[in-house]
C-alpha cells in the first residue's frame, strides 16, 4: 500500500500526496481524541507516503500545530506541512472573529512556526477571508512571509473567486482549500473553473461528507459525546435532514458494494477522479481509516461509475446548509 503524487499549483508549484491527511479531528471538533493516537496516525501515513499534512492554529485551540510538530520532529523532510491562520481563537477556546490584517498574519505565522517546531511552512492558508480587510493587503503579508522565508507557498480557504483573483494577482496562490465532495459541490459553478483559470491546485476538505459518506453514521446518536456534528452548527446532521442525506448515502452504499469497496472508498475515488490538480485531505484520528482511505487511490472509476454516482446523489440533493452560520464564508 502506498500512494501516488500529484502537483499544487503551477505559478508557484508544490508537489505533494495524491491524497493528505487532515488532522484536526485529532485535537477537537469530532469527539476526543489521545495525542499518541494521533501521532500514530501520521506516523503510519508517513510510511505510506501520505505527506502532506493539514492543520490549523485554531484546532484545538493550538494543541493540533504542537501534535503535529511533535510527530514529524524527526521526520521534517518528508512532510510538506500547511497550516492556517485568520480564525481567531482565545486559550478557552472562545472564538475572537476573523482578522486578516497584515500585523495578526506575521504575528500568527510566528506563533504557529514555534508551536510546530519548524523554520518554515510549506503551505500557508488564510483560513477565512476577512472582508473587513482588502485581500491585497492580508495577501501582501503574506508575501512578506515567503521573502522572509517563513513560508514556501501561499493558499486560501473558502474564498469566493473575485477574492482569488484579486488575491493571485499580488502573490501566486498554490492551492485553494475548500469543502468538496460528492454532498457539496457549489464551487463547481465559478470557483473550480478560476482556479483553473490561474493554475491553483484544489484541496478538498471533508471529501467524506464530514463522515456521513461513510456510512458509519445512521443517527446522533453514533456520534461520541461532545462531537459537534451532534449540535446545530451542522445541520446536515439534523432531523429530517439527516433522513435524507442518509438515504442518499444508502445508494453509494449500493455502488460501493458493487465495486468491491466501502462506501468512502467510493466517495474519495470521485473525489480524486475530478482532476490532476484535486488533493483532497480526508481527517482521521485512527490508522484503520487513513489505512482505507489510502486504498482509496487505488479506486479506478469508469465515465460509466462516475455518471451513476452522480445520478445517485443528484448535486442539490443534499437537505441542510453546510454550517448552521454560512457568514464566514466568503462569497
Amino acid at each position: 500500500m502506498s500512494i501516488r503524487r500529484r502537483t499544487l499549483g503551477t505559478t508557484s508549484a508544490l508537489d505533494v500526496s495524491t491524497l493528505g491527511l487532515g488532522c484536526m479531528g485529532m485535537s477537537e471538533f469530532y469527539g476526543t481524541g489521545q495525542e499518541s493516537d494521533g501521532i500514530a496516525t501520521i506516523h503510519r501515513a508517513l510510511d505510506l507516503g501520505v505527506t502532506f499534512l493539514d492543520t490549523a492554529d485554531m484546532y484545538g485551540p493550538f494543541v493540533n500545530e504542537q501534535l503535529v510538530g511533535k510527530a514529524i520532529a524527526d521526520r521534517r523532510d518528508e512532510v510538506q506541512l500547511a497550516t492556517k491562520f485568520g480564525n481567531v481563537r482565545g486559550e478557552d477556546g472562545a472564538r475572537l472573529g476573523i482578522d486578516g490584517s497584515p500585523e495578526y498574519v506575521r504575528s500568527a505565522c510566528d506563533a504557529s512556526l514555534q508551536r510546530l517546531g519548524v523554520d518554515h511552512i510549506d503551505l500557508y492558508y488564510q483560513h477565512r477571508v476577512d472582508r473587513t480587510v482588502p485581500i491585497e493587503e492580508t495577501v501582501g503579508a503574506m508575501k512578506e512571509l515567503v521573502e522572509a522565508g517563513k513560508v514556501r507557498h501561499l493558499g486560501l480557504s473558502e474564498a469566493s473567486a473575485d477574492t482569488i483573483r484579486r488575491a493571485h494577482a499580488v502573490h501566486p496562490i498554490t492551492a485553494l482549500q475548500s469543502e468538496y465532495s460528492l454532498f457539496t459541490r457549489d464551487l463547481e459553478d465559478e470557483v473550480l473553473p478560476t482556479v483553473r483559470e490561474l493554475g491553483i491546485g484544489l484541496v478538498p476538505y471533508s471529501p467524506l461528507g464530514r463522515g456521513l459518506l461513510t456510512g458509519a453514521i445512521t443517527s446522533p446518536s453514533t456520534l461520541e459525546e461532545g462531537d459537534s456534528r451532534r449540535s446545530g452548527y451542522f445541520p446536515r446532521f439534523q432531523g429530517e435532514a439527516l433522513e435524507t442525506n442518509l438515504a442518499l448515502v444508502a445508494r453509494v452504499q449500493e455502488l460501493a458494494a458493487a465495486q468491491g469497496c466501502t462506501p468512502g472508498q467510493l466517495a474519495l475515488a470521485w473525489v480524486l477522479a475530478q482532476g490532476e490538480d484535486v488533493v483532497p485531505i480526508p481527517g482521521t484520528k485512527r490508522v484503520r481509516y487513513l489505512e482505507e482511505n489510502v486504498a482509496a487511490a487505488d479506486v479506478e472509476l469508469s465515465p460509466e461509475d462516475l455518471a451513476a454516482l452522480e445520478a445517485a446523489v443528484p448535486r442539490g440533493a443534499v437537505a441542510g446548509d453546510r454550517y448552521g452560520d454560512m457568514s464566514h464564508i466568503d462569497a
